[in-house]
């Protein structure tokens, strides 16, 4: 009873199936001398059966049981299904004695017990053991028990069994949503599997049913243009236009023409009455990037068309209505401009209905080799090249600081094959390439002297105010960027700022 108790406790800690049956072998030996057990099991390999788990045996031993249907006495086992007692294995013509040689055994009579090991019906494999003949304990006794041991042998067989059916349909299903996840992520053009990527990809779909503004943030070179044509393009609206507007691009001057259009003679040089974006977004999307440099006239203008859904063109009197999804997006820190009074106030709440936060490359770094290859591919085929780069030159490349992004990334990747004097570029020829590319590329951390095991304690006075501000301001906004240039968490950087007095940093 004590045996049964310690193998059901096993059990019930949610031990690996190996550990239990080996503990089980070894209790058998210990607590009731059934010695040299083996749990014989079909070989993955083969045809044959071998000896899966043991005690008492040596490595060489273990090697040596090997058995076929039918062959020896343990093999005769597996095939009949019965259990089978040697009384005496010195008199016994089918014990082949080919794991254990009989020198290794006790002088005197020794058994051989074999029981069949069954699974749903058939007949898997065997447990057995040697057992000294002349014992104080009845035989039946270690027969009732080893029964009881191939029972519940055969149900963990049958729960590992299941278990690894479960887990294989699951990481197939896992690989499913993967690719399919990977193929949308192709089809909107997007490299990456970094959380934090998928999370804002993510968002990006569960709004696009929706008509209400969205306000991409993040920093320069991240990607807005993609993500605002993911969203357009997982939309219901994927089938009409798509206008991107870039806001820092266009001269102040003709702002307005360009997004609400003009009339014939509105203007020198209007010859002809145009449509503006807005009207050529028409059931479609128009995407304002860069909203922060939008000058301040023409906010009131934009916030007139998001509440009442109409436009009049420069020199006209006439309402058009117009029925377009707004995406907006910037790299500015808009409520900071609201308080400086450079952004309207009612123009941001009316932006910022969804914000979604577009990563840094620092942030997703774990995918920089897939973006490096993705770049190198249209590179070559725009150029008519065929460069690659070792995995020496992809991995320094993946170490470097990239303050630009995945446009600064790019750009140097095609840099690299226009200039590329040869086919492979290696380690060498990627540094010098960055190196001359001047300071805009920051080594990498991994180059720099390492760093300690943990962050060294810092006072809460450690950095005066005019720091602080001088590292947002050169972060642009962005706490998180201001925290790593003064070598603080983001938490750290909050904290200082409020004891300081400076107010909310994200105010």
């Amino acid at each position: 009873m004590f045996l049964i108790q310690e193998v059901m406790r096993l059990i019930g800690k949610g031990l690996e199936m190996d550990e239990v049956l080996r503990e089980m072998l070894h209790l058998l030996s210990e607590l009731l001398g059934l010695n040299r057990g083996r749990i014989v099991l079909k070989a993955p390999d083969d045809a044959d059966y071998r000896i899966a788990y043991a005690y008492g045996l040596t490595r060489e031993e273990i090697e040596r049981g090997r058995y076929g249907r039918g062959e020896g006495i343990t093999g005769r086992v597996i095939q009949d299904g019965h259990l089978v007692i040697v009384q005496d294995i010195d008199k016994e013509p089918l014990f082949l004695g080919r794991a254990v040689m009989r020198e290794r055994l006790p002088q005197g009579v020794v058994s051989f017990i074999a029981l069949p090991i069954r699974v749903d019906g058939r007949t898997v494999g065997a447990l057995a053991c040697h057992r000294i003949r002349h014992r104080e304990r009845p035989l039946a006794d270690d027969v009732t028990i080893l029964r009881i041991m191939v029972t519940m042998i055969s149900q963990l067989l049958t729960l590992n069994a299941r278990v690894d059916q479960r887990t294989r349909a699951l990481e197939e299903h896992n690989a499913m949503l993967a690719h399919e996840l990977r193929s949308k992520r192709v089809r909107y053009g997007i490299i990456g599997t970094a959380p934090p990527l998928l999370r804002a990809l993510a968002q990006i779909e569960q709004v696009s049913a929706a008509t209400a503004s969205v306000l991409l943030l993040g920093e320069s070179g991240t990607g807005k243009e993609l993500f605002a044509r993911a969203l357009h393009l997982a939309g219901p609206r994927r089938d009409k236009p798509f206008i991107k507007v870039n806001c820092a691009a266009i001269p102040e001057s003709l702002f307005e023409s360009e997004l609400f259009g003009h009339e014939r003679g509105a203007f020198t040089g209007a010859v002809a009455a145009r449509a503006g974006w807005f009207e050529q977004a028409k059931d479609g999307t128009i995407f304002l990037d860069e909203i922060g440099e939008m000058p301040p006239v023409l906010q009131s203008k934009l916030l007139r068309v998001l509440q009442e859904g109409t436009v009049v063109r420069l020199g006209g009197t006439r309402e058009i209505k117009v029925d377009m999804r707004l995406v907006a997006a910037t790299n500015r820190d808009l409520a900071a401009d609201v308080g400086r009074g450079s952004f309207r106030e009612d123009l941001f709440y009316r932006l910022n209905v969804i914000p979604i936060h577009l990563p840094a490359l620092a942030e997703r770094r774990e995918d920089i080799p897939d973006l490096i290859a993705h770049v190198l591919a249209r590179a070559n085929q725009e150029n008519q090249r065929n460069v690659t780069l070792t995995a020496e030159a992809i991995r320094h490349l993946a170490r470097q600081s990239w303050p630009g992004n995945v446009r600064q990334l790019a750009n140097a990747i095609e840099r690299l094959v226009l200039l590329a004097g040869k086919a492979e570029l290696g380690l060498d020829d990627v540094a010098a390439s960055l190196r001359e590319r001047g300071p805009e590329v920051a080594p990498a951390r991994a180059t720099a002297a390492p760093e300690p095991a943990y962050r060294p304690y810092l006072r809460v006075g450690s950095h005066g105010p005019e720091e602080l501000r001088q590292a947002l301001a050169r972060a642009g906004g962005n706490k998180s960027r201001a925290a790593q240039i003064l070598g603080l968490t983001e938490r750290q950087f909050a904290y200082r700022w409020r004891k300081l007095g400076l107010g909310d940093p994200a105010a």
